[in-house]
């Protein structure tokens, strides 16, 4: 009876090609990010097109969750895998956060530490690229691994210090404009925490390679 059901349940899911096709997307998301701090052509599309990747990320981390639930043998543990696909949908979830507060409350120039940080997003998303299709065979990449996610670390530790610079050069400009110090906060907070799930997603993946590897 248990081998007739084993035959009608998938033997494997597409995990690794998905971890890939959502790294894709949150690379596209980090680069239409990039463009609107730089202020790079019209910010109402740069914003459409995060808006369009997240939705895109979304559907990616839900093909991942049902494979979870439906494939027999998977590659790794499966809690693994829903953790690791839910920290890299994070930092697309709040690329999307961050864009629609930009869109909602107006806001046309940046600071130049934001920019700092959306290129620091983009350096982290292309480096986090790199490391996902080395998953399929961790125990020879496993150096490799470890190097990109100190990477990632390294990155959210510079991003840290471009926030705090960035929040105590605001206050010094907003001392009478409460509104504009709690509008740019708020954009601050969401690129940090964009920063943060990067180094979520490091941590998963060292998680992996001293599981696995």
């Amino acid at each position: 009876m248990l081998g007739w059901f084993h035959k009608l349940m998938p033997s494997q899911g597409r995990f690794f090609d998905l971890f890939e096709a959502h790294a894709a997307v949150t690379v596209s998301a980090a680069e239409a990010m990039s463009r609107l701090f730089h202020a790079e052509g019209d910010l109402g599309d740069h914003i459409a097109d995060i808006v369009r990747r997240e939705h895109e990320a979304d559907d990616v981390t839900r093909e991942v969750l049902q494979d979870v639930r439906r494939v027999f043998v998977t590659p790794f543990d499966r809690s693994a895998i829903s953790d690791l696909i839910g920290v890299m949908d994070d930092a697309v979830d709040q690329m999307n956060q961050t864009a629609t507060t930009i869109d909602l409350y107006g806001i046309h120039a940046f600071d130049p530490q934001m920019v700092a940080m959306s290129d620091a997003i983009l350096e982290a998303a292309r480096t986090a690229q790199e490391a996902i299709p080395l998953l399929r065979n961790l125990a020879p990449n496993a150096a490799r691994l470890h190097e990109l996610t100190e990477r990632l670390v390294r990155i959210e530790g510079r991003a840290d210090d471009m926030h705090a610079a960035g929040l105590r050069q605001l206050f010094a400009n907003t001392q009478n404009d409460a509104m504009a110090f709690v509008v740019r906060r708020e954009i601050y907070s969401h690129l940090e925490r964009v920063c943060d799930r990067f180094e979520d997603v490091a941590n998963e993946i060292q998680g992996l390679v001293i599981d696995h590897a």
